[in-house]
């Protein structure tokens, strides 16, 4: 039986960037979470002697070929494992494609997921040169810098290009709306955009590290200190919801994504509906509101459902698509995932 896991979407809390590296890559730091917004991806595999990858998809927008980040993340987990297998794989997208969401880099960690158990894998293979959990860590970080994020969930912490993953004690559940406008944002052209801004702001490398560097110990220890709502049950107590000392705890951080000081410019309608999300100086207000990524999809955090949905009115008030979800702790995250 082919095997179908969930693919769940990411935000970034928070985005610190750093001026270009001589690599060509920037230092970053960044606070992702998951969410229970999802994909499907289903896989069905055996081995052969020769091997075999087929994709699909119900967006044809979706490559489906060897540029595909799940095409990619099965063919280097076949080459490191060292099996030939003939695999068939398809993506059930709901989630926006190239959204800031994340959603080809968790397609491609649930494709490998699923060939995982269709193969009979287990994460420590004790016939394996090197630690399986650890190998599949570097091919995820190879196939794209946020991609090894999905192989924790939760709350992750990522250094470097990104791909430098730490998991964090898990926020609280927290309602999310995700706003999905229709407007495309380059990455590259962000990048482009923010090295300019470094030029002209006299940003260098070496002033860059001892920014992120603080930004990281700052989102950790808004995480690690001050006593919360344990809320292991996966339930809200009531409807009125414990959400937010941790996400308040974030905020005095300053927490904040750099791309928004290019993007906004580029694009006003993301920073209007920025405005619009975080709904300042009202009951309502949001806990906190940002571009995630590089966009062009939005969100924010808020107390209650009732607070999220009337966010989710405001957004369909001035056209703009919105999706009410909540924060995805680490253990809801591989339970659902599998589920």
């Amino acid at each position: 039986m082919p095997t179908t896991v969930r693919s769940h979407a990411k935000i970034n809390i928070g985005l610190g960037i750093g001026a270009p590296r001589v690599d060509g890559f920037h230092g970053l730091v960044t606070l992702y979470q998951t969410l229970v917004l999802h994909d499907c991806v289903t896989v069905s595999a055996r081995q052969a002697e020769a091997a075999a990858i087929r994709l699909s998809s119900n967006d044809e927008r979706v490559p489906t070929d060897s540029r595909n980040t799940a095409w990619k993340m099965v063919e280097l987990a076949l080459e490191a494992l060292g099996i030939a297998a003939e695999v068939e794989i398809h993506i059930e997208k709901q989630l926006p494609v190239q959204g800031g969401l994340g959603a080809g880099s968790a397609n491609a960690v649930a494709a490998l997921v699923a060939l995982e158990k269709e193969l009979g894998i287990s994460p420590s293979r004790p016939d394996f040169s090197r630690n399986w959990g650890s190998e599949r860590l570097r091919l995820a970080a190879e196939v794209g810098s946020d991609v090894p994020l999905f192989l924790i969930g939760g709350t992750v912490l990522g250094l470097d290009r990104g791909q430098s993953v730490f998991p964090l004690p898990d926020l609280e559940e927290t309602w999310c709306v995700v706003a999905v406008p229709e407007v495309g944002v380059s990455t590259p052209q962000a990048f482009r955009d923010w090295d300019a801004l470094c030029v002209r702001n006299g940003l260098t490398v070496e002033a860059s590290a001892d920014k992120l560097n603080e930004l990281s110990r700052a989102y950790a220890a808004s995480l690690t200190g001050g006593e919360v709502w344990d809320g292991s049950s996966g339930v809200f107590p009531n409807e009125k919801d414990l959400a937010g000392p941790q996400v308040s705890a974030l905020v005095r951080t300053g927490i904040a994504n750099d791309f928004e000081s290019v993007v906004f410019p580029q694009h006003p309608l993301l920073s209007e509906i920025k405005r619009v999300l975080a709904a300042s100086g009202t009951p309502e207000a949001a806990l906190h509101a940002s571009l995630s990524g590089s966009g062009s999809a939005l969100f924010g955090l808020y107390r209650g459902q009732g607070d999220a949905e009337t966010a989710c009115k405001r957004l369909r008030d001035m056209g703009v698509r919105g999706l009410v979800t909540r924060t995805l702790r680490r253990q809801d995250y591989w339970r659902q995932m599998l589920g």
